[in-house]
Order: structure tokens, then sequence, then C-alpha cells
């Protein structure tokens, strides 16, 4: 028998009216926030990023695909993994939807892992996915967006990732369950973080002009968008989700 308070439709009307408040008042400061991002400078990038595509060897710049802006998500795919992180698996589950969208306004959507070509290509198969996805293996590009991190930073406590600094500790129970759904331990699992960065191209010059990591991509994470509007809402005390092709299986 439910514990919640149950109530007349005059008394759900008052206290969603009340609610609408509090929805349109993060409406305009989400709205506010949106501009705030938009007047972030823009930090010039100079070094040579190199990566595998589809269709073969390309620049930063060429991951723009001839549009001005690109949007990157930084999936976790180490080398290491056998499979990409169920977390950033069920973000990535909603790009093949969008990704045409932005496309037809200026903005190309890609995924970046440090996985080889051949892994990415693999699981994008699997997956059943579309969108973009380009590997970074063999390059500083996740470590100078603050997305990979080495055994020894991550020993010593040098790993200044989401704008702060983590102490160091062994990774032991953090991820484990995860880590284990991707072929290998907890240490290597987190050296791999997630994370999204933006990139606009003018004049033939790339810019940085936006990073965010960790809860910062709640908002690309449709799931959970869906999940805070339910009866319940998130209901989770821990990782629950599952690659779309895992539910049922044991």
């Amino acid at each position: 028998m439910t514990n919640h308070v149950i109530g007349t439709r005059q008394e759900w009307l008052a206290a969603r009216l009340e609610l609408l408040k509090g929805e349109k008042e993060l409406t305009r400061r989400s709205d506010e926030l949106a501009r705030r991002r938009q007047e972030l400078p823009w930090v010039r990038v100079d070094k040579q990023y190199r990566f595998e595509t589809d269709e073969g060897s390309a620049s930063l710049a060429d991951l723009f695909q001839g549009r001005s802006q690109l949007l990157v998500y930084h999936f976790m795919f180490g080398p290491d993994y056998t499979a990409g992180c169920p977390s950033c698996s069920a973000i990535a589950d909603g790009f093949n939807g969008f990704v045409t969208h932005l496309a037809n306004h200026d903005i190309t959507l890609s995924a970046v892992s440090r996985a080889p070509l051949a892994k990415l290509q693999a699981y994008k198969r699997r997956m059943g996915w579309t969108f973009p996805w380009a590997s970074s293996f063999g390059s500083d590009f996740n470590f100078d967006f603050s997305v990979w991190f080495s055994e020894d930073q991550q020993r010593e406590g040098g790993i200044q990732y989401n704008y702060r600094r983590e102490p160091g500790a062994p990774a032991v129970g953090r991820g484990a369950a995860h880590a284990a759904m991707c072929g290998t331990d907890p240490s290597t699992y987190l050296r791999e973080r997630p994370g999204m960065s933006a990139f606009v191209l003018e004049e033939g010059i790339v810019y940085h002009t936006y990073s965010t990591y960790s809860r910062g991509l709640d908002g690309l994470w449709g799931m959970y968008q869906w999940l805070d509007r339910a009866p319940r809402g998130r209901n989770e005390t821990g990782p629950w989700w599952r690659r779309h092709d895992e539910y049922g299986k044991r």
C-alpha cells in the first residue's frame, strides 16, 4: 500500500501550479546559463591532433565535416576495454536520433575514444549506431581535455577532473561493476572519464569553446530527463542500467 500523499484534483492542481513557478524559474536560469556558455572566451587549438575515422586519418578540423561547429562526446572506451562504458552507451543511445538535426544546423556531433578504430566500429555495429565516432588512439587529445589519466596520476593524486583535483587512492570498489562489464579492472576503467567538449572552426582555425564533465552531462542523458518526470523519479541506489541489448540477460 502506498504511503505517498493522496489528494483531490483541486489539491493536486494547487500544488502543481506552485511547482510550475519553480520550473519556470529553472527554465529562465537554464536559458541564462546557456547564454553565459556562449559568452566564454574561445581558446585557439594549435596542437595537431590526429584521429582515425571511417573515412581515414583525420585532423581535429576534419572532424567538423565541413561545418563550423563540432560537439565531441568523450566516450569511455579505453584500448584495454572489451566493450564501451555502459553509462556512455546509455547516453549515446540518443545520438542517432538528433545527429541529423544538428548536422542540418551547422553542427557535427562525434564521439571520440582512445580505443582503436576497429574496436569502435565493431561496437557500433553491435549497438546499431551510425553517428560519427573517431579513435584518438596514440594522440594526446583525451589527456589534454581531461578525460584520460596515467596510472601515476591516479596513484599519486594528480587527476584533475571536473575542474577539481582528486585525492590519490586505489580504485577498489569504485566502478567495479561497470569495469567488469567493460572487461577490465576498476583502476584501468577509471583512468578513462566521460565528458563533452565544443569547438568552433573560423577562418581555418579551431577554437575550444566549452567542456563539461560528470554530472554536467546529465542534460545530455535523455533517460534521466524522463526519469526525473516519472512518479518515483530516479529511484536508484547505484548503477542499475545495462547496455540496451543486455536487459533480460543473466
